[in-house]
């Protein structure tokens, strides 16, 4: 008797915890740590403290956490009638708002924590990092240019990180977030294209929905593009080397690809060129600035 007494509120416990990782899909951390700590590794000019890198982690982990709670907080009713989320921890009754809302304050007091145990600078800015992380979630309502308010919500990634070793704004992790920026637009809109038709329904706004999905893959090339020039003049800035632009045609490699990979009347292979070549792109640049700080610093 006392065993199952016992049994019940760990086994509660445990598959609220699974169902919130699975919420704020945990695993797509890879996207914006890599981008953290390539801007943290060149700030610091090699290996940062350990006090620094733990604290930088907790930050991400809670900008992240609180991000995605939210979204699914302010999406849920639009997830109950778009029969490819419908079975989201909310809509599918797993979760409530108001427990998706608890764990979203409490990874908002994660992420001012971190911030505060860094530098008196990025505890300041740590609001407007709230502010971005949460505020993308809303823009669907009123302009087609939300995938760049998320470009927006990750780039505070590597300026994040910059400022959490030096605690100054600098050209150089500007330009790497500008590059972030781009590049979440790009792959944002291609991941929209899923959804052309169900936002024209609903009354949300998108690139795809705004243009059709041909011009919008143009769109989405021209972003990437961007993005690259971008990455380019990161290296520039920050005195890097042949190693680092290695780093950057393996990126412009993986993005073309990427964008082979969808038509306009070709979803297949969508997941795969979201999901896969982006965490690719991410950790691979991130394993070839840290090689070109490591061994030609």
């Amino acid at each position: 008797m006392n065993d199952a007494v016992i049994a019940k509120p760990i086994g509660g416990i445990l598959y609220r915890t699974k169902i919130i990782l699975e919420m704020i899909k945990f695993e797509h951390t890879i996207f914006a740590m890599p981008f953290a700590f390539m801007a943290a590794f060149v700030a610091s000019r090699g290996l940062p403290t350990a006090h620094d890198a733990f604290w930088i982690v907790i930050a991400m982990v809670g900008a992240r956490s609180a991000a995605m709670a939210f979204n699914r907080i302010a999406d849920w009713k639009y997830d109950a009638i778009n029969p490819r989320t419908a079975n989201r921890a909310i809509p599918a009754g797993q979760l409530t708002v108001p427990q998706v809302s608890i764990f979203t304050v409490i990874a908002c007091a994660v992420l001012v924590l971190a911030a505060y145990n860094l530098k008196p600078l990025a505890f300041m800015l740590s609001p407007v990092a709230i502010i971005a992380a949460l505020g993308y979630s809303l823009t669907k309502r009123f302009t087609a240019f939300s995938h760049a308010f998320l470009g927006l919500a990750l780039a505070v990634a590597p300026m994040g990180a910059w400022i959490a070793i030096r605690g100054t704004f600098d050209a150089a992790p500007m330009a790497l977030a500008g590059a972030v920026l781009f590049w979440l637009f790009g792959f944002d809109i291609i991941y929209a294209l899923q959804d052309t038709d169900f936002d024209r329904e609903a009354g949300l706004h998108s690139i795809p929905a705004a243009l059709g999905n041909m011009t919008a893959l143009i769109v989405s090339r021209c972003a990437h593009v961007v993005m690259i020039g971008l990455l380019v003049l990161f290296g520039v800035l920050a005195h890097l080397h042949a190693i680092y632009y290695g780093g950057v045609a393996f990126v412009m490699a993986l993005v073309t690809y990427e964008q082979s990979l969808v038509k306009a009347d070709d979803l297949s292979k969508l997941n795969f060129a979201f999901f896969n070549l982006n965490g690719y792109i991410s950790v691979g640049l991130f394993l070839f600035t840290t090689a070109d700080i490591l061994l030609l610093r």
